[in-house]
């Protein structure tokens, strides 16, 4: 549509709306046609929206989202009511009801209700954990209102804003490009394209292929060079990469381990139907009645499903999260904990995380060695500080040029009838930053500061000495900036091309003390099986040297120059091994980060500055600190309120933590619990009489899943964090097999003393078997949540411990009860108690022998496998997530 005549583009825009339409367009339908005419027909201009007509487009749009953190209850409800095996049991227990059998149909009915409620108290309370996780988290973006440049949450986004691209920014959708300055995005999520596109502002042909669309850039891709204007034609759903992402579910993405969870549920699902099959036939060739017998496979099968894994795993996460806030680790999403406890390979920054972060000047040396005051005065003048006032520049600046300033002796009288006329900023290709300065003789004068390996070949000659006097403070730890000069005539603005002829003045040295408490922040990620690698933009001596100090082994050092000159394949075999990667580029991080993933490991990144931000994107788990720069912070998984790698650490151990006591219950569920509906199975085939009536197993799964809760809070042994865990059902199976008819063996020990020694009726011995078996199931899980003796070699926690025992109390006091009898138990003998302590000593005699034949011969490790297209897909699609329901 196009603006009337005397009519306010805006307004034309919101009549067109208010005639059904909603603004935006397609992304391929704006990059065919002029930047004028998009901005025409979205009724907007360069200076973007007002604030009233963004507000109003946004309540007709919707929010900028693909994904909903919402804690929604009905849908948790449903979530514990969705297994076939629960709904057909209800159905026949409520078939039950209207065929006489009240009392046992109610009883089975309250033990249903009670399991569902705790599963769903548990699964909703770590959902509205992760509501408020998200809720914490936001995500920025600068746009146009009315003319002047204003932050917004990237979900409050409206077709018509213009917003600003700077490097390693994710695009916050999709956009007509309005002006560019060398803009290059990476668009491998939409397109699988490693390389990064080229963009501009000029249409492109009509019909033109997603990768062909130049004019412009998408939703969920990253601006790897360059800086850019666009203006805002589709969001959310509406864009390429919400489509995508759409896709894939509006809920928030099950993590790996969840979904190794939902894969060992089916296994223990097929287990369990055959089982139940099995059971029914038998039931029924032995002529018993149809419903007491389907009940009776049923309650067996439920007994068998995992119903609290869901709810375990949730809180798991959710107290993950608490724990590493008072560690001083912030996860921006659940996900990340698991992601951290897989990380093995961590590349970091130097400054701030191996070293104190706070540079001093300590010397300005002539190219001979000799203090010189000449350096230290052409060394100010060079800075981007402005030297009139000697005042630091910009929030974040160069921290040299900040500490050049602070010394002593930096006062602004040296530059008194000096004045600088033009100003050439560093960046990290040239890696030096040029001034023309007029002195007091009125003499022009081009002065130019940087990495030595940068001034040095632009020098005409080099004074005797100069190469010893560099090679020198390297060798010392120091960081050194060289500082040349030529005349430079008429000269006002400098350009790359005129950093040429020069003389060399000398070195400014500066001291970066290495942190005193990295030593052991370094030792313990090597206890935890983690690779620290070096990423820095200092010399390659220099950060041998801190790495020296602190005891970190260096494997090699690759230069910026180096991994040039390597193709990936090269690059990737080379940077196994390397430890330090010195003076590199933002490009060349984010290679090294890709290349080392491919190889198999899982990649942390730790950086904190604009030129982090695409290295951060490209690892399986971006790290920063909460001094970081915005765009860096925004770009992180991870965010550290210290800039230290023990508190790293700590978030390391945190993951693999959780994990391990995961698969405690996992393993529990495999063995004895497998084990005793098992030993059920069997019974009912050779009895005359069911073993255990349907309700009663039900209750036994119930009161053994709320014992099971206080999992998360148990204690780990420190073997079992020194590498990544992954999930391996082929080790899971071997388990079940062999200890699971551990557990049958006593259940028919049980049998046998009941019916021998007590001459035990059908309900005496349910009575009997009820607690013999849930203080088995219950008490082995000291035995199975470590590889070392329970209690003297590794203590479980004070909630797990009295969780257990007040569940086997429970187990031996309801057939004492007044609810006895409407359980279909009868009172236990006291002789019986001494036979179940002593069963229950020798179990547990029995599987700590069992698990020291069977871990004698350790399995291998499990790889970690790179992360998928998928789940970078839904990693980049949780940062546009709103806390309600998506507007479709």
């Amino acid at each position: 549509m196009t603006a009337r005549a005397g009519t306010p583009a805006h307004a034309d825009a919101r009549h067109h709306a208010d005639a059904g339409s909603l603004p935006g367009m397609p992304v391929s339908e704006a990059a065919a046609v002029p930047a004028a005419q998009v901005l025409s027909e979205l009724g907007s201009t360069p200076a973007g929206l007002d604030a009233d007509e963004a507000r109003r487009r946004l309540a007709l749009v919707g929010p900028n989202a693909v994904r909903t953190h919402h804690a929604q209850p009905l849908r948790v409800l449903g979530r514990q009511l969705q297994s076939p095996v629960l709904i057909l049991l209800a159905v026949t227990a409520l078939v039950s009801f209207f065929l006489g059998q009240r009392t046992d149909t109610v009883v089975i009915g309250v033990i249903l209700l009670a399991s569902i409620g705790l599963g769903f108290a548990n699964e909703y309370r770590a959902e509205r954990a992760t509501e408020a996780l998200h809720s914490q988290v936001s995500h920025r973006v600068v746009v146009q209102r009315s003319g002047r440049s204003v932050e917004v949450d990237v979900t409050e986004l409206v077709p018509g804003d213009v917003v600003r691209l700077v490097l390693g920014e994710v695009v916050p959708a999709d956009l007509r490009l309005l002006s560019t300055s060398g803009l290059e995005c990476d668009e491998s999520v939409l397109t699988g394209e490693s390389l990064p596109a080229d963009k501009g502002v000029p249409p492109v042909a009509a019909g033109s292929a997603l990768a062909e669309l130049a004019g412009s850039a998408f939703m969920g891709t990253v601006v790897r060079a360059g800086t850019g204007m666009g203006v805002v034609v589709a969001t959310g759903g509406q864009a390429e990469f919400g489509r995508i992402a759409l896709g894939l579910g509006e809920r928030q993405p099950e993590t790996d381990f969840q979904a190794g969870l939902r894969h060992f549920s089916v296994l223990l699902l097929q287990v369990a139907v055959a089982l139940t099959s099995l059971i029914l036939v038998a039931n029924l060739v032995l002529h018993r009645p149809l419903i007491q017998s389907l009940l009776f496979s049923l309650a067996i099968a439920v007994g068998i499903t995992p119903q609290l894994l869901p709810a375990v795993v949730s809180t798991s996460l959710a107290t993950g999260s608490r724990q590493l806030a008072k560690r001083k680790v912030l996860v921006k999403r659940l996900v990340c904990i698991e992601d951290l406890g897989d990380m093995d390979v961590l590349v970091t920054d130097k400054t701030g995380t191996l070293t104190e972060g706070q540079i001093t000047f300590t010397a300005a040396l002539d190219a001979a060695g000799a203090d010189s005051e000449q350096v230290r005065r052409l060394g100010l003048l060079s800075t981007e500080t402005d030297p009139a006032t000697g005042t630091t520049g910009s929030v974040g600046g160069n921290p040299l040029d900040s500490a050049l300033w602070a010394a002593p002796a930096a006062t602004t009288q040296p530059l008194v009838g000096y004045v600088r006329l033009g100003l050439l900023p560093f960046d990290h290709d040239r890696r030096m930053t040029s001034a023309v300065v007029r002195g007091p003789d009125r003499s022009q004068q081009l002065v130019v500061k940087g990495a030595p390996e940068s001034v040095l070949p632009r020098c005409r000659t080099l004074p005797a000495g100069a190469e010893g006097t560099l090679q020198a403070q390297f060798a010392a730890g120091s960081r050194v900036v060289a500082v040349a000069s030529r005349a430079a005539g008429d000269l006002t603005v400098p350009t790359a091309a005129d950093e040429t002829d020069l003389t060399l003045a000398g070195f400014l040295i500066f001291l970066d003390r290495p942190k005193a408490a990295a030593s052991a922040s370094l030792q313990r990620l090597a206890a935890l099986g983690v690779t620290v690698k070096v990423c820095t933009g200092d010399n390659a001596l220099v950060a041998e040297k801190v790495c020296a100090d602190l005891g970190l082994v260096s494997g090699g050092t690759l230069s910026g120059a180096d991994l040039t000159g390597m193709d990936d394949e090269a690059l990737a075999a080379a940077a196994q091994t390397a430890t330090i990667f010195a003076r590199v580029s933002p490009e060349q991080k984010a290679r090294l980060i890709t290349l080392l993933r491919r190889r198999g490991r899982a990649v942390g990144f730790l950086g904190d500055g604009v030129n982090d931000a695409l290295a951060l994107h490209a690892a399986d788990v971006g790290i920063s600190v909460d001094t970081a720069t915005d765009v860096a912070k925004d770009a992180a998984d991870v965010v550290l309120l210290e800039k230290d790698l023990g508190v790293l650490a700590d978030g390391v151990t945190e993951g693999r933590r959780i994990f391990a006591n995961t698969i405690k219950y996992v393993l529990m569920g495999t063995s004895s619990n497998f084990g005793n509906m098992f030993s059920a199975a069997a019974a009912s085939a050779v009895l005359s009489f069911l073993p255990m009536l349907p309700s009663q197993i039900l209750l036994n799964n119930l009161l053994y899943d709320a014992s099971q809760l206080t999992i998360p809070t148990d204690r780990v042994d420190p073997e079992q964090l020194r590498a990544p865990a992954h999930w391996d059902i082929a080790f899971i199976r071997r388990f079940m097999v062999f200890f699971g008819p551990v557990s049958s063996l006593f259940d028919f020990l049980t049998f046998a003393i009941m019916l021998g020694v007590f001459h035990a009726g059908p309900a005496l011995f349910r009575a009997g078997w009820f607690a013999e078996s849930l203080a088995t199931q219950t008490l082995v899980i000291f035995a199975i949540r470590t590889r070392r003796s329970p209690f003297t070699r590794s203590r479980p926690s004070v909630p797990l411990l009295l969780a257990a025992l007040t569940t086997v109390l429970i187990g031996a006091v309801l057939p004492l009860s007044p609810f006895s009898d409407v359980l279909g138990f009868a009172h236990l003998p006291a002789r019986f108690f001494l036979a179940l302590a002593g069963m229950v000593v020798g179990y547990l005699v029995l599987i700590e022998l069992a698990k020291r034949v069977f871990f004698a011969d350790p399995e291998g490790r499990v790889p970690h496998l790179p992360r998928s297209h998928q789940h970078r897909l839904q990693r980049r699609a949780a940062r546009f997530s709103v806390g309600a329901p998506l507007a479709h």
